[in-house]
Parts: structure tokens; sequence; C-alpha cells
């Protein structure tokens, strides 16, 4: 049975204060963060009922803000309460929560200094994308053809819409081919991330990621090197190149969507073997999120 459309579906919505009913949170066509992309959002996921990480992701959503030359009108302890608040008025306990701030319709230019800033979370219900015996047997990625851009060139380190256009190019192609999710290399060829998840490698025992400087530094990524750490396990962050992908023994992707998930394949050319470094982290990652208060 296929779910109705995000815009005709029940319950409440927080809007600019306050709940309203879900079908009621509406836009208007001429609002600036449509047309210049002035919008930034978070993923996050609420488990038993208690959001993961909720202040973690609620600083972060208002500094992508400032990041983009506006600031979120709710602190971080109003943005944490209003994001219980919703979940707890849609009757659900283990699900997905999206805020969202964006300029409104005052002013219809590049330059939109005077325009409202609007500010919306919705909550639905999202389970884990594979149970575990899916998860051991890794997913596939293509390899993008667009690159995550110079840092230079973009506001790289906010979670900011704007950003994801050549994720979503990315992953429209990667699944028209048969593939999950793709890899993404930088502006330099060098692996960087998937569309909407970091990677993470093993090699000799060691868990080796990319540098997170043209790219979202992950709070589940973050998460994950915290846990291996733990573990007693190595995390080193560097350059990787595409070449070095067939050195490395295990993959896995990580994030608020994918959680912990083990990567079979990249491309035509490298293949991984899912084994007990990321079914470690997958479980440490579930008793975290469960736990977590």
């Amino acid at each position: 049975m296929s779910l109705p459309p995000f815009d005709q579906r029940d319950g409440y919505i927080w809007f600019n204060g306050s709940l309203v009913p879900w079908r009621d949170a509406k836009l208007h066509v001429l609002s600036h963060g449509l047309h210049y992309g002035s919008c930034v959002f978070e993923g996050e996921r609420a488990y038993g009922g208690a959001i993961f990480k909720s202040q973690e992701h609620s600083s972060r959503f208002r500094k992508s803000a400032e990041i983009l030359d506006f600031e979120v009108p709710y602190s971080t302890d109003h943005l944490d309460q209003a994001k219980a608040e919703t979940v707890k008025a849609n009757g659900l306990i283990n699900c997905y929560v999206r805020p969202v701030a964006w300029r409104g319709s005052e002013m219809m230019a590049v330059a939109a200094q005077n325009s409202t800033i609007n500010v919306a979370i919705a909550v639905w219900d999202w389970p884990s994308m594979f149970d575990m015996a899916t998860k051991m047997k890794g997913i596939k990625l293509d390899i993008a053809e667009y690159c995550r851009p110079d840092p230079r060139t973009s506001p790289s380190m906010a979670k900011a819409a704007g950003l994801y256009m050549i994720c979503t190019i990315s992953k429209h192609r990667a699944e028209r081919r048969g593939f999950a999710d793709a890899l993404m290399y930088d502006w330099q060829g060098r692996v960087a991330e998937c569309t909407g998840a970091n990677v993470f490698f093993v090699a000799d025992g060691a868990l080796h990621t990319p540098i997170a400087d043209c790219f979202l530094d992950g709070i589940t990524r973050r998460t994950v090197i915290d846990l291996a750490t733990r573990r007693g396990i190595k995390v080193v962050e560097r350059r990787i190149m595409p070449e070095e992908l067939k050195d490395f023994s295990e993959c896995f992707i990580c994030g608020t969507g994918a959680e912990v998930t083990p990567v079979a394949q990249i491309g035509d050319l490298y293949n991984f073997t899912p084994g007990s470094v990321s079914q470690i982290l997958i479980e440490d990652y579930d008793h975290e999120v469960h736990n977590s208060k």
C-alpha cells in the first residue's frame, strides 16, 4: 500500500511557534527559499520517544542558517522543546524528525535581508531501512558523475537545501542503474561521501574515512567515530583516493536515514565483505540511540 503524498497527510506540524494541522502548513510559491535556496534543514530520528542528539542537531541547524546569512528566530532549547512537542502531538515513538528554516516571500530577488525567517518541524514514521540480515549482505553503490564542490565555491559546512541538488541527480541515476546510492568524489577526485551519508572503510582492523572539509561532518559520522574509539578501534581521517578502494576489506555508510549500513560493492570494480567491524558498529550504534537521553 503506497503512502499519501506529504502534503496530504494528517497530524500536526510545528509552524512558526505553534502546532497547526498538517495540511495547513503551507508556504507561498514566491518564497525566497524556493527560488534562491535560502533554506536549511536537519534530519533526525526519535527512538523510544526521545530524539537522538536533539541539542546537537538544533545547534547545527542554527549554525547552518548563520552560514547562509540569516538567523533562526528560536533558541536551541526552544527548538528542542518544539521537536519533542511535535513528536508527542503526532503520537509517534520511533520516527523521523525534520526541522526546516527558510526565507519567506517578502522579497523576491537575490538580496532578501528583510524577508521573514520561517521555521517548521515535521515528524513522520520511518522505520530502519534494513534489518540486520539484509544489512549484512551489503548494498551496492554507483559512482556519481557530480563531485562535491571546492569549499571556496559553496557553504559546505551548512546543511543547506541547495547543496543537495547534485545529490538528488546522482541518486536518481544510481537507482536507475540498479544501485542503492552513489559514492561522490570531491572536486580533486578524492573519495568524499555518498549522496546523503558519510562513508567509512576498514583496513587491518582500522577505520579510514575522508576528511570532512568539503562536505558535512555528519552527527552520525561523529557518533560512529566516538563508538569506534570507545571500542579501541583506530580511526584515521585522511585523504582517500579511488585507487585505494581495492585495498579495503569492509565499507559502510552512516547517516540519520541509513544509520550504519554495510556496502558490498562500489561501481563495477570494488567489492567488500561486510564483516565484524561493521557488525560491531551496527550493534553499538543501535544500543547508543536506544539508550541515550
